[in-house]
């Protein structure tokens, strides 16, 4: 075992590894599961925790159980030193402050959580505690894109001290949140990072990795001295903590892990802007063609209109892979309203139940399984492959990992899977994956 802090990381979706490789992911959390992650050689390791799909209590439960095992295999495992990220979106939505409020609860004592939304490879920066995401080469405010009108995870500015303010109702002041600005960054921020405590709110910028890799320097060297800090985060400062260097494989090389050549799936639930360009792009390849699930009928709650909708589209999947073309299964695009957030996470669920037997349901012999969409790609590994863990071989793409399912996998025993987020990539994004598995 290293004698660096090992880095646990509770990922409200299965996209977090984004930037790492060869470390494991686990979809369950109970003691012994946790032991597997303590115990790899790797310095991190993942808890797919997927609480972003889940409401708000349902999220506090989720992540006070996580750590409550966590202190247990901790104990079990005799690791002295740990650092905790609460992994989330690089646009600034999911449960905050809940999730970091409830680790803090459980696990104790941090002397300060900060906020580090940058995410690189998906082109969000921070600069002057304001976050931006670039958009056709220029920077935006993420405050007026889609994602901060989100129905259940909106928020009116990406000022960072000001988001924690409205966020938290009030508990924290915007005018009490630390500023760790690019120039305290690139000066050096240990001497400053040693005095905070009361587990205060801090705002990171961070605008290329080096900045993060300074940071992170500065919080090892800190944390070795016996302070306690937890993370609230999107993917590019794990890493500059877990600093694992480049992956085995190049994302461009990657047809080598596609089973006996044959051709995939890929599996397309996010309904963003993004994801809706990409598949527009990706229908255009040769031999992929388009599987289009009719949600809309999941809101007739009909067991036998959701059972025919299920056998129509494996027939569609079974049909054009015994061809030897790849299905691409996406659910319908148009806008379904709902009156409140607790009908629209309902919907959700049932339309990842839908998903999710539609995996369970397909040929045995696919060469690889593309998951667009991060709740998608949670359900995948946890519910349509029933896995309880797996290893991250890479990125395909930039922000976009691969991870493949055990030898022993009784349905699909090496598979390699992208976990494929909504937001990131350009318009050929989902394209180029296809394209790199086909080889």
């Amino acid at each position: 075992m290293s004698d660096r802090p090992k880095i646990v990381v509770l990922d409200d979706d299965p996209t977090g590894s984004q930037t790492v490789h060869s470390c494991l992911l686990l979809t369950r959390w109970d003691t012994d599961t946790l032991r597997l992650g303590l115990a790899d050689e790797s310095p991190i390791f993942f808890v797919l925790t997927n609480t972003r799909a889940r409401t708000p209590e349902e999220a506090t439960a989720v992540t006070r159980e996580v750590c409550r095992h966590l202190k247990d295999a901790i104990a079990a495992e005799g690791i002295e030193d740990f650092l905790v990220v609460s992994r989330s979106d690089s646009t600034l939505r999911g449960h905050y402050p809940i999730e970091t409020d409830a680790i803090a609860e459980e696990l104790g004592s941090f002397d300060a959580h900060f906020l580090v939304p940058a995410f690189f490879e998906g082109g969000r920066f921070t600069k002057d505690s304001v976050h931006y995401l670039i958009s056709d080469g220029e920077p935006v405010r993420v405050d007026t894109t889609e994602f901060a009108k989100d129905s259940v995870f909106g928020y009116s500015t990406s000022y960072l001290p000001d988001y924690a303010e409205e966020k938290t109702n009030g508990r924290v002041k915007a005018s009490e949140v630390e500023r760790f600005l690019l120039e305290d960054i690139r000066s050096g921020c240990e001497e400053r990072l040693l005095q905070l405590e009361r587990n205060c709110c801090c705002a990171v910028d961070a605008e290329v990795q080096a900045d993060l890799d300074r940071f992170a320097t500065d919080v090892l060297s800190a944390a070795s001295q016996g302070k306690r800090y937890l993370f609230r985060s999107a993917a590019s400062l794990l890493t500059s903590l877990a600093k694992l260097g480049p992956q085995p494989i190049a994302g461009e090389q990657m047809s080598q892990y596609t089973r006996n050549g044959k051709p995939g799936v890929v599996l397309v639930g996010s309904h963003v802007k993004k994801t809706t360009q990409q598949l527009e792009q990706l229908l255009k390849e040769p031999d992929a063609i388009a599987v289009e699930v009719e949600i809309s009928h999941l809101l007739e709650e009909s067991r036998d209109r959701r059972q025919q909708l299920l056998d129509d589209t494996l027939k569609q999947v079974y049909d054009i892979h015994d061809r030897g073309q790849t299905p691409v299964i996406y659910t319908s695009r148009e806008e379904i309203t709902f009156p409140d957030a607790q009908t629209r996470l309902q919907f959700g669920t049932a339309v990842s139940t839908l998903l999710m037997d539609i995996v369970k349901g397909l040929p045995a012999d696919i060469g690889f399984l593309i998951s667009k969409g991060g709740i998608t790609s949670n359900d995948v590994l946890s519910t349509g492959l029933s896995l309880r863990s797996a290893r991250l071989l890479g990125q395909i793409l930039a922000g976009c990992s691969v991870v493949r399912t055990p030898d022993e996998h009784p349905q699909f025993p090496n598979l390699p899977v992208v976990l494929f987020p909504g937001n990131v990539g350009d318009a050929n994004g989902l394209a180029t994956a296809y394209r790199r598995f086909q080889g």
